[in-house]
Order: C-alpha cells, then sequence, then structure tokens
C-alpha cells in the first residue's frame, strides 16, 4: 500500500493523484491502481503522468465506480499500486512532436519531461480538449513551442514535414486522422492506444488490438504501437 499526497480536481470529472513512494517506470508505461477493497472486481490501469524521486503521478476522469471511489480519496489515506506494465514510447531524438487529445495527454507529461532531458533538436507539443484546457500548464516547462485546440481537431495544426517522430495518444479518430495524414512524410509516428482492460498483464484479451501484425494484447505488447501498424478502422 501507498500512501496518496494530494488527490485534486483539474475538472469537475478529471483528477491529478500524486502517491509517496520511489517507483519505476518509462514513458508511455502504466500502473494498475486499487483504492478498494472487494468491489469493483478489478483494478484501473493508469499512465504514468509524472514520475520524481519520491513520487509517482497519475491523471484520471470519473467514468466508473472504481474512478468515482479514487476520487474520494484524501492525502493520507493508502492505496495500492502495481506495475510498471506495457511497452512504452521508444528513446528518440530529432525533432519530436507530441499529440494529445483529452485525457490522452495522461501519458505525455512524462514523454515531454524525458524528451527533453534527451536534447531535442525540437519538441513541439500539441494539445487538444474537447470543451476546457484540464492541464496544458504541465507541458509548458518543456516545449519549444505549443498549440492548444479546445472543441476543434488538433490534428489539423501539424505539419509532418517539420518532424522526425511524432507521439500520440487521444481518441482513436484523432490517432487515425494523424496516422493518415504523416503517411506521405518520412516520420516515425507511435500511438498509446487507451482500450478497457482487466488483468494488465495479457492474461485475459479484453484489450486486443488488431494490427498489420495480427491481434495484439494492448496491456503487453502496447499500449505503444507504430501508428503504421494499427487497424484503425477494426477496432
Amino acid at each position: 500500500m501507498s500512501k496518496i499526497l494530494y488527490n485534486n480536481s483539474l475538472t469537475e470529472t478529471v483528477y491529478e493523484i500524486a502517491v509517496e513512494g520511489s517507483f519505476e517506470g518509462g514513458m508511455g508505461q502504466f500502473y494498475m491502481v486499487r483504492a478498494w477493497d472487494e468491489y469493483p472486481v478489478l483494478s484501473r490501469p493508469l499512465s504514468i503522468h509524472d514520475l520524481e524521486d519520491d513520487r509517482i503521478v497519475f491523471l484520471y476522469r470519473i467514468c466508473g465506480e472504481g474512478t468515482r471511489i479514487l476520487s474520494k480519496k484524501k492525502p493520507g489515506d493508502e492505496i495500492s499500486i502495481d506495475g510498471p506494465y506495457g511497452n512504452g514510447f521508444p528513446m528518440e531524438t530529432g525533432r519530436i512532436a507530441l499529440v494529445g487529445g483529452g485525457l490522452g495527454t495522461a501519458p505525455l507529461r512524462l514523454a515531454a519531461k524525458t524528451i527533453r532531458e534527451l536534447s531535442p533538436e525540437k519538441l513541439d507539443i500539441y494539445l487538444g480538449y474537447s470543451d476546457e484546457d484540464i492541464n496544458s500548464d504541465r507541458f509548458s516547462a518543456y516545449a519549444d513551442s505549443m498549440q492548444i485546440d479546445i472543441g476543434g481537431f488538433v490534428t489539423e495544426g501539424i505539419d509532418p514535414s517539420w518532424y522526425d517522430v511524432i507521439f500520440a495518444c487521444g481518441p482513436e479518430p484523432m490517432m487515425e486522422a494523424l496516422a493518415k495524414k504523416t503517411r506521405p512524410y518520412d516520420v516515425k509516428v507511435f500511438v498509446s492506444m487507451e482500450k478497457r482492460m482487466a488483468c494488465g498483464i495479457g492474461a485475459c484479451l479484453v484489450c486486443t488490438c488488431k494490427t498489420k501484425n495480427g491481434n495484439k494484447k494492448t496491456c503487453k505488447d502496447g499500449p505503444v504501437f507504430a501508428g503504421e501498424d494499427v487497424f484503425f478502422d477494426e477496432l
């Protein structure tokens, strides 16, 4: 069990929680989080939002009983977190863009922090939200430039010819649009798939993702895949 340092609401339904302790993990990996004893049966997968020497930070939205219970927890309460799981974003240098949509910005904060430490030639960040900015202030320290779109299509402002690598996470239509837009260019695109997960270790097959290399387990084979490999129209 690990002690909560803070559990702050960023909007009416989106929260940022920090848990005390020394944890491991890379950009794009996730933990299974549990703040209850018996019900709901399953833990919840949450991407690592940030990682420091004395804490790990997650971003989550209330979307069911588990996350509703989690949102009620206070500083000093203890919760169970298990991980890290999954294959995250690769280490890359060059001209890099991060593209996040809504809660898909969750794994990109640690990505931005890690990439900035690698001294990229360029790091631009594009964030899209459906109706309100939930956390762009968490990214501004890492970006050479940042674009924020509210209520539109964040991919429209991206020129793929500017970049060597693009990391993305968000709604599937957003990532599909990005994969199609970047196809004519010599740019590597990696997408972090958000799927319902039950076990987090590849045993239950709930999170199957269809790719050019066959059906893959988002929790174990992903959640990060090459954008060109994912069959978005069959998800």
